[in-house]
């Protein structure tokens, strides 16, 4: 028998035996398997009682002379020449061990390893399930108004582009209403058609927040050219780059789509 064959057996041994196996009748085992192994697998070998103790953290001669018993009794471990006492060795040999049916450990690992796979597909189930939902709530959002969305209904990765889009679309409606024209049209705009360009400039064309507040003060202010202008976060999209340089806020145009960097350019 190698090592993993006297591994197999024990373990196939303990896990019937659940009632009668420690963890010192493991550790001295392995130990007893470990010293055969290093000394080119003898057939008959020394076995010292302070040496194994002080390597397996036995403290008590009892309990490990205990265990030891258990072991040759279970015909794991043939005693060849016993020790007088704590201070001499043992002379072992390592049994071939078979009196433990195999089938039931293998048994076992295998309904754990089913069971944690059908989990694990579970798990992953739930996961694509929850994206699904996500995905599904986000085209029912797309047909709706954008006003009309609460921000409960917004997906968390989205609530980000939700608020700055509310605060732009907030913005434009004043505006409008300060220059006493209908807002009717910024009334019933979409959903994705308010947000997307929103998301669009944060993810696509290097846009940051802190240039989006700059072009929100600019709009906010007293500039009135602006304001008649922009009416929508699609034309505050095409021309944020304008905006930005006027309020002397320049972009990183490393990050930049190639778009926007031309307008930036263009207005310096």
């Amino acid at each position: 028998m190698n090592g993993y064959e006297f591994s197999r057996a024990w373990f196939d041994f303990s896990f019937n035996h659940p009632n009668k196996v420690k963890p010192v009748h493991t550790a001295i085992y392995f130990f007893a398997i470990e010293r055969c192994n290093r000394l080119g697998w003898k057939e008959n070998f020394g076995f010292p009682t302070d040496l194994a103790m002080e390597a397996l953290g036995i403290r008590n001669y009892k309990t490990y002379i205990r265990a030891l018993e258990d072991l040759v009794d279970w015909e794991f471990i043939k005693w060849v020449q016993k020790s007088k006492n704590q201070y001499t060795s043992n002379i072992i040999a390592l049994v071939k061990n078979t009196n433990a049916p195999p089938k039931a450990l293998d048994r076992a690992l295998h309904t754990a390893v089913s069971e944690q796979c059908s989990k694990q597909v579970r798990s992953i189930a739930s996961i694509d399930k929850q994206l699904n939902l996500k995905l599904k709530n986000l085209k029912a959002l797309n047909k709706k108004e954008f006003l009309k969305v609460d921000k409960s209904e917004i997906p968390e990765n989205y609530l980000g582009y939700f608020n700055w889009a509310f605060k732009f679309q907030q913005l434009f409606l004043k505006n409008l209403k300060n220059k006493g024209a209908p807002t009717k049209k910024l009334d019933q705009a979409g959903f994705e058609d308010c947000l997307t360009p929103i998301r669009l400039m944060l993810e696509k064309d290097g846009v940051s927040e802190e240039q989006l507040q700059v072009a929100y003060e600019l709009l906010n202010g007293s500039e009135e050219f602006w304001k008649g202008i922009i009416l929508s976060t699609h034309k505050l999209r095409e021309k944020i780059g304008q905006l930005i340089a006027q309020g002397n806020k320049p972009m990183r145009l490393k990050t930049m789509d190639l778009q926007v960097q031309h307008k930036i350019q263009s207005y310096d």
